[in-house]
């Protein structure tokens, strides 16, 4: 069983350095960032099962990157950590959809406590197999969120599940960088980066491995397709 991801957006180096050994200690992998544009980054990848979030940031602050994060559909469990611990504060972090918050000095066992907890009320029963998308060889479950091609399972990142699911959603229409990325990352415009090239990448490897007549077609100046 691998350990849980951590993903710890912190710029206080002090504090980062004792969350990583905190939860490292406790068998957690940690991932720590110290602004808020790598951080976004990091949390829209939806490839971690916990976030310590601090609230004030460099370059994008928590609460941007928290209700970003909740409008593209990304559930990770989100722990507020800040020095503001007025009660308007920590409201404003719960309603912008942090999970628990915690204020700034606190103690580590605390912390890990809390994202314990985080971390079963996280872990439900896996729901009945229901609704599905077809596409060719290729079957994804909206409720279960497996994804098969030929019969054959295939794991799928939390972003690159969105990815194909928005392409089969969409199959046999060119799906441009822009319609990407504001359904998978919320973003509104290009942002200059290779986030989809990584992402499409991964997906092609996993969805058309070699062997096989290849799904997911380039459009060249245009975007993609999935045949």
């Amino acid at each position: 069983m691998r350990p849980s991801r951590v993903l710890a957006i912190e710029d206080d180096e002090i504090t980062g350095n004792e969350i990583v050994r905190a939860l490292q200690s406790r068998g957690y992998s940690v991932d720590w960032v110290d602004n808020g544009q790598d951080g976004m980054v990091r949390a829209i990848s939806g490839e971690y099962d916990l976030i310590t979030l601090d609230r004030m940031l460099p370059r994008v602050d928590g609460l941007t990157i928290l209700t970003t994060v909740r409008s593209i559909g990304i559930r990770t469990p989100v722990l507020m950590l800040s020095s503001l611990g007025d009660v308007d504060e920590r409201v404003r972090g719960l309603r912008a959809g942090g999970d628990d918050y915690l204020t700034k000095p606190f103690d580590p066992e605390e912390m890990s406590a809390r994202l314990e907890a985080l971390l079963r009320r996280n872990q439900s029963p896996a729901a009945p197999t229901q609704t599905t998308l077809c596409v060719g060889p290729i079957e994804l479950d909206l409720i279960s969120r497996k994804v098969q091609r030929d019969g054959q399972e295939i794991e799928l990142l939390p972003t690159e599940y969105r990815v194909l699911e928005f392409m089969m959603r969409h199959a046999g229409q060119t799906v441009t960088r822009t319609m990407l990325f504001e359904a998978v990352w919320g973003y509104h415009f290009d942002p200059g980066t290779n986030l989809i090239d990584v992402h499409m990448g991964r997906l092609r490897k996993k969805i058309d491995p070699s062997g096989v007549k290849p799904l997911i077609e380039t459009v060249r100046g245009a975007g993609y397709i999935l045949a």
